[in-house]
């Protein structure tokens, strides 16, 4: 089938999709290590990873093999029975999360795990009031577009009570119009007065991401965490990581992006690559605060044997050849060729981001910080044409999101810099 049967079905017989990259996208037929292919047979470096989720190659023989093979033999149990790789799973991420996180729930997404782990802070304090911060996504349902500090991704206008949302860290657009570190991480401290002016002075949590991921790869500085979760526990709330995009060694160094500010979260929650793309979300909370859970819980689909099998593929794949050290050090050449552009190429306006989650904001004035939104679609169709697949992100829509699988090598790495080059280049001049 090719790319315009696909596109004249998907128009006739799926919702709309208003969130698309490119003016004619292209229809995909497979994909193999870091590449994709398109039905035309174009092939494609894809640094972007299915949104953070292929996260050691497309169809990675070993993860393949591990799904494969527990397909055969059983399919699906939901979470009223035990199974060997649900429980082994669970063992595996009380062992890798940082802290005294030990006990796991299984979905089918990090939009339910971000709901559940809501519920439980709720159920456990006794409080409804949840912060959260502006610019943050959370999914889809209508708790997570509630929590969502973006208007474009909170459609229908469902709201659900009890949400308030905090200043984030970005430092690149401050709210304050202050500047780090003579701020004072101002960004953090106001969560206070959020909590003394919003709420009844008691909360249930704060929930963040370390980096915010559909926000544009908004980087806290090294204090904020400390500051706000040294607050938040002040008026009784519980601290709840959200490390959907960040999680399994993405940031590099560490397997979880909440450790690069030394803070221990109540409840963390994950998805996208914990299973290289299969089905699978997950709630990890310590004894104490899992254990206070009362009333009924059940996932038809959380847990089940094939998801499980492919997330335990894939650390282990992670452990043996894409570790968090591997990470740290290709992120290293990404950052340092990502900053070397910036210095050639002004619509360049910040690069921000950790290991392999890398973002650079485009600006048509860097003294304006205007919103190059145009040239990131610009961008989007010079870096296609020449093989390459990147996102995007942001409230403006002018943040690149560079996130390769975390396989990548240096000559993966320079081939990335090497069309990037080019295609900046290519934008720079229609300014």
């Amino acid at each position: 089938m090719d790319t315009q049967t696909i596109t004249e079905k998907q128009h006739k017989y799926l919702w709309p999709n208003h969130v698309t990259y490119y003016q004619q996208p292209r229809g995909r037929q497979r994909g193999e290590g870091m590449y994709l292919y398109d039905v035309e047979g174009n092939r494609y470096l894809d640094f972007f990873g299915g949104i953070l989720t292929i996260s050691v190659g497309h169809c990675h023989p070993k993860v393949t093999e591990a799904l494969t093979r527990q397909a055969r033999t059983l399919v699906h149990t939901s979470t009223l029975y035990p199974h060997q790789n649900h429980v082994d799973l669970a063992e595996k991420l009380a062992q890798i999360t940082p802290g005294r996180l030990q006990k796991s729930f299984f979905f089918n997404s990090g939009t339910e795990a971000n709901e559940a782990a809501v519920l439980l802070a709720r159920e456990v304090t006794g409080v409804q009031d949840v912060i959260a911060l502006r610019h943050g996504y959370s999914g889809r349902s209508a708790l997570a577009t509630t929590l969502t500090g973006q208007a474009p991704w909170r459609v229908g206008g469902a709201q659900v009570l009890g949400i308030q949302h905090a200043v984030n860290p970005y430092c690149y657009r401050c709210a304050f119009r202050l500047t780090y570190p003579q701020c004072g991480v101002a960004c953090a401290e106001d969560i206070e007065e959020v909590i003394k002016t919003t709420t009844r002075g008691r909360v249930a949590a704060f929930l963040a991401e370390p980096i915010q991921g559909v926000g544009g790869f908004i980087t806290a500085p090294p204090e904020y965490f400390e500051v706000a979760v040294e607050i938040v526990r002040k008026y009784g709330g519980l601290f709840i990581c959200d490390e959907v995009q960040t999680g399994f060694g993405r940031t590099g160094k560490y397997w979880f992006g909440i450790q690069h500010w030394g803070v221990e979260p109540d409840v963390m929650t994950m998805a996208k690559g914990i299973a290289n793309g299969s089905p699978l979300g997950a709630a990890v909370a310590t004894s104490e605060v899992a254990d206070k859970m009362e009333g009924l819980m059940i996932s038809t689909f959380g847990g089940n044997p094939v998801s499980c099998a492919a997330s335990l593929a894939t650390i282990k794949v992670m452990e043996e050849e894409a570790s968090p050290q591997h990470v740290e050090e290709v992120g290293t050449l990404l950052r340092q060729g990502l900053e070397a552009l910036k210095e050639k190429y002004p619509v360049m306006g910040d690069v921000r981001g950790k290991g392999l989650i890398q973002g650079v904001e485009m600006v048509r004035d860097r003294n304006t910080k205007e919103p190059a939104t145009r040239e990131v679609g610009h961008l989007f169709e010079a870096t296609r044409q020449r093989g390459l697949l990147i996102g995007k992100g942001g409230l403006y829509g002018n943040t690149v999101r560079v996130t390769p699988p975390l396989i990548a090598r240096k000559e993966d790495i320079e081939e990335a810099l090497f069309i990037l080059d080019h295609a900046f280049a290519e934008v720079q001049e229609t300014l």
